[in-house]
């Protein structure tokens, strides 16, 4: 059961790491971007992101407490898998904190129903003063960072999958 968990963890962690490494990849560009081709790029994001974010991010999350719950306690894998937790958990904090509460300005204009509408406007910061090179700089530069801790999340699960 736990080489189980342990693959469908480490698949999970590839997924969120994935997610997170394509926007991050992707800034150098969308950095030369003027603010109406930014506007225009930036919703289309929706819903795929969102989708895949819950399973990988969502789900690695869960398997990975799972995988911690069965794993012996003290072994290396047990901790080579708490740091890949912690660093997943890491990667919502940053989602959540920032990423997010400027969501809603990038779909400010977007028309969004049923569960689509109340995840983007739940802890959603008001966009104020529209500072669009602000609001864009938050977003990306928050998922750099959401790459790194996703990254450091799947090279410890899979070092704790061959300890």
């Amino acid at each position: 059961m736990d080489n189980f968990m342990h693959i469908l963890s480490l698949l999970l962690v590839a997924v969120a790491m994935g997610l997170s490494l394509a926007h991050a990849l992707e800034f150098p560009g969308k950095k030369r971007l003027d603010k109406d081709t930014y506007s225009i790029v930036q919703p289309i994001y929706y819903p795929g992101f969102t989708l895949g974010g819950l399973v990988g991010e969502f789900g690695g999350i869960v398997a990975l407490a799972i995988l911690l719950f069965i794993l012996p306690y003290g072994t290396s894998r047990f901790w080579w898998s708490a740091i890949a937790l912690a660093c997943l958990v890491v990667v919502n904090l940053i989602y959540w904190t920032f990423t997010h509460r400027v969501n809603n300005f990038w779909l400010r204009d977007t028309k969004l129903s049923g569960a689509g509408n109340a995840f983007f406007s739940s802890f959603a910061g008001k966009a104020g003063k529209e500072d669009w090179k602000q609001f864009r700089d938050i977003w990306e530069y928050s998922h750099v960072a959401r790459a790194v801790f996703a990254m450091l999340s799947l090279v410890s699960i899979a070092i704790a999958l061959t300890a």
